[in-house]
């Protein structure tokens, strides 16, 4: 298992057993959602954060930092990229920006990040633009537009965009299985992926309004309609457990299953 680099310094009187001591991890870190992108067009969906489940160890008596990404904001040139989430030197991207057209081509394709944003549109019949790529091993592609005149989803931990969102990933890390990491959708009418993406705006509905993601799901913004203002991006989210009682402290603590777990809702330190 990779050893996660440390930042800050060892601490006397330390929570674990022993300074250097090692412990074995189990990690999810997810970044903050890409914002949708709106114009006087169809705006793309946001990508959602970078997905990262895997297992490290951690060095006792040691402070980390764990950040916590925000969501992008909906944008207007283009849809704003989420935060990255980390914990120490793990990183998780933020998810890509959706696409919009503003008379050029120069926005029109969704932005890069841990999943990509959705590609815009210039209207029925004319330029679309690609979706954003993902980051390898954190996520996946936006949808492009489409010369009907509906823009690009946001990708998703679990799959590509397309005029929906894609698909976020399920873990069960809380001791409970939850999806998080669904993409923006696209708008006119694109449903937001499950795992917090927000579904696209669709004028005259909604007003061509985009959703935001939900929170600390790292899903991503709806894209707006027709002049419809577009949704940011929800924020990220960190959770770490290890077998047995508790040796850490920091975060939200809870036993499951034999498992003590630590969740991150916002950014904070875990003391080793």
């Amino acid at each position: 298992m990779p050893r996660l680099s440390t930042v800050g310094v060892a601490a006397s009187g330390a929570f674990g057993f022993g300074t250097n001591s090692q412990i074995p991890i189990e990690y999810l870190i997810i970044g903050g959602g890409g914002g949708g992108a709106y114009s006087l067009y169809n705006g793309g969906g946001g990508g959602a954060g970078g997905y990262k489940a895997s297992s490290g160890i951690l060095t006792s008596g040691t402070l980390y930092s764990v950040v916590i990404g925000a969501g992008g904001t909906g944008g207007r040139p283009g849809g704003v990229n989420g935060g990255n989430s980390s914990l120490g030197s793990i990183i998780a991207l933020g998810g890509g920006g959706g696409g919009y057209y503003d008379g050029t081509t120069t926005y029109l394709n969704g932005k890069t990040g841990g999943s990509g944003g959705g590609g815009g549109v210039s209207g029925t019949g004319g330029p679309a633009g690609s979706g954003g790529a993902g980051t390898s091993g954190q996520g996946n592609s936006g949808g492009a537009g489409a010369v009907d005149g509906n823009s690009g989803g946001g990708g998703g931990a679990g799959g590509a965009g397309a005029l929906n969102g894609g698909a976020g990933s399920a873990s069960s890390i809380t001791g409970t299985a939850v999806i998080r990491g669904g993409g923006g959708g696209g708008s006119a009418g694109g449903i937001g992926g499950t795992g917090g993406g927000a579904n696209g705006g669709n004028y005259p509905t909604d007003g061509g309004n985009g959703g935001n993601g939900t929170a600390n799901t790292g899903g991503g913004g709806g894209g707006g309609s027709a002049g419809g203002i577009a949704g940011a991006g929800g924020s990220g989210f960190i959770a770490i457990r290890y077998l047995g009682p508790q040796r850490m402290t920091g975060g939200t603590y809870s036993l499951v299953n034999g498992y003590s777990t630590h969740v991150f809702n916002a950014s904070g330190n875990l003391q080793t």
